[in-house]
């Protein structure tokens, strides 16, 4: 997780690599609408990918729930489920839904997430109460997975959020935002990833060497907020892609 620009789909394909090299197997999915999964590895690794489509898993929750309300419910009744299926909060219901079918493979593999900029996709609803209030007033079923969801996340034997950011100032405030996000959502985090470093690479270049030094503020308040559990990786010249990722 992290905001956009940061590097998480490089860093996810790059832990989700080194899983595989050590004999896990791996499940690589994507929530962030860019999708550039499919730019930096390939299946051809032994990791298999997805991708979660928004406007798809909206189209086929709703006809899903239409199908349904159709069976037993009246023309009006129909209509006004028409107009409830239209408001935000079902795209997030449905989105949740394909999410919570992704993690469901973490019973017989290692699934790694490369989320959205906002990381919403971890964060729709606080609660599993709320999401099944929100399941029961749009005439959805409550899928087995869904409820399985949110405890999953908040078990620290299970689940790990790492989140990335830069060495500057707003990437690292809003990862902090973001932390806090989780925190309240009952999410742990332990561990942060500082990208595309210039201090890392031990430039000479004068001007690069002047934007290195203010990094090391930023990575030294890093170091403190985490306790020491963070990683920093260096800024490289060459496009990533799987046979060039770093292993962390």
């Amino acid at each position: 997780m992290g905001k956009g620009g940061v590097g998480k789909t490089t860093i996810a394909a790059s832990i989700a690599l080194g899983l595989a090299k050590r004999g896990k197997k791996v499940h690589l999915t994507t929530t962030d609408p860019a999708a550039h999964l499919k730019f930096v590895i390939n299946e051809s690794a032994g990791i298999t990918m997805s991708h979660i489509d928004e406007k798809e898993e909206l189209r086929k929750y709703q006809n899903e729930v239409l199908s349904k309300a159709k069976e037993t419910m009246s023309e009006d009744d129909i209509a006004y489920v028409e107009e409830d299926l239209k408001s935000p909060c079902t795209q997030e219901i449905a989105v949740f839904r394909a999410f919570a079918e992704i993690v469901e493979k973490a019973d017989n593999q290692v699934v790694v997430i490369d989320t959205a900029p906002t990381g919403h996709t971890l964060l729709l609803l606080d609660s599993t109460q709320s999401y099944n209030q929100e399941m029961k007033r749009s005439q959805g079923d409550i899928p087995e997975s869904a409820k399985k969801l949110l405890p999953r996340l908040r078990n620290r034997e299970e689940t790990e959020v790492i989140i990335v950011t830069l060495a500057e100032a707003t990437p690292v405030y809003e990862a902090k935002r973001l932390e806090e996000d989780l925190k309240r959502a009952k999410i742990s985090s332990k561990w942060w990833v500082i990208n595309a470093s210039l201090y890392r690479t031990g430039t000479n270049n004068p001007l690069l060497s002047a934007k290195a030094s203010n990094e090391i503020e930023w990575i030294n308040k890093v170091d403190k907020h985490t306790d020491g559990n963070f990683a920093v990786i260096g800024w490289t010249a060459e496009d990533i892609r799987d046979d060039k990722l770093l292993l962390i």
